[in-house]
């Protein structure tokens, strides 16, 4: 049985303004996302994962290329039905955990206040149980330590199982422990149906992750699956993108490509 994607971008582009002209952050991105499973964005920095996240969690529309939420086409969808799907439908987690949070609310009313936006019921302690903050229910987001705030967004996010749950370095500032506990929601949630998506640099998550997407100055270079061994990714226009390991391999940024047998082999000049 085939699971009906929950999000498909193909050639996606953006762009953002620079001093210099326009910036693209992204060049050509396909992605597919569908639920149950945990995907890691990784690359280096300005490598574009943060751009994909804001996309993916329909929080920007693409400038070029096609995003479908469900087969839709969200170019076609209107402003209050974007805000809707993002309430309803999805869970964000800021790279900087105070942006996800509600400054006003201590910890308990973070999670009752997300249950109402979502339209469920949930008992706020236990959510707080699972990322272990039941001790700090009272506790306003000032006053919790950053990886407190850190391990209440993620679980804030989370309630009633999201179809989709997407953050940005989600365990980058936790211990080992803290960040088990986050990995461990995220795996609940996976398993519940929810579509992962983490933009990370942190081993740990990349681990726990199903499929770990790795992007390079916008492009996205390649893929792994299940422990897999890296899938380079081809483009609509036949580019593929080798795994940085390789490069150093062809530093003039030639290569010969034959086919023997059926097989692509890749050689340097003579």
């Amino acid at each position: 049985m085939t699971t009906e994607p929950l999000l498909q971008g193909r050639e996606l582009l953006q762009l953002y303004a620079a001093p210099t002209g326009p910036t693209q952050a992204l060049r050509g991105v396909d992605v597919t996302v569908v639920g149950g499973r945990i995907s890691a964005i990784t690359g280096p920095s300005g490598s574009g994962k943060s751009t994909l996240l804001a996309l993916l969690a329909l929080r920007e529309r693409p400038a070029g290329g096609e995003l479908r939420h469900r087969g839709t086409l969200v170019s076609g969808l209107s402003r209050r039905r974007l805000q809707q799907l993002r309430r309803r439908e999805i869970g964000w987690v800021a790279q900087r955990p105070t942006h996800s949070l509600f400054p006003q609310l201590d910890a308990r009313g973070q999670i009752e206040q997300m249950a109402r936006l979502r339209g469920v019921t949930c008992d706020p302690l236990d959510v707080l149980a699972e990322v272990e903050l039941t001790g700090r229910a009272a506790a306003l987001p000032a006053v919790l330590s950053g990886g407190e705030q850190q391990r209440l967004a993620v679980a804030a996010a989370s309630v009633g199982t999201p179809a989709l749950l997407v953050a940005d370095e989600p365990t980058a500032e936790l211990d080992d422990d803290s960040a088990a506990l986050v990995l461990r929601l995220l795996r609940a949630r996976a398993d519940a149906g929810s579509a992962v998506v983490l933009a990370t640099h942190d081993a740990r998550a990349m681990a726990a992750a199903d499929t770990v997407l790795r992007l390079r100055h916008g492009v996205l270079t390649g893929s792994a699956s299940d422990g897999r061994a890296h899938t380079s990714m081809i483009d609509g226009q036949g580019r593929i993108q080798l795994p940085e390991d390789a490069l150093p391999l062809f530093p003039d940024g030639q290569v010969v490509v034959t086919v023997v047998d059926g097989h692509v082999e890749l050689h340097r000049p003579e």
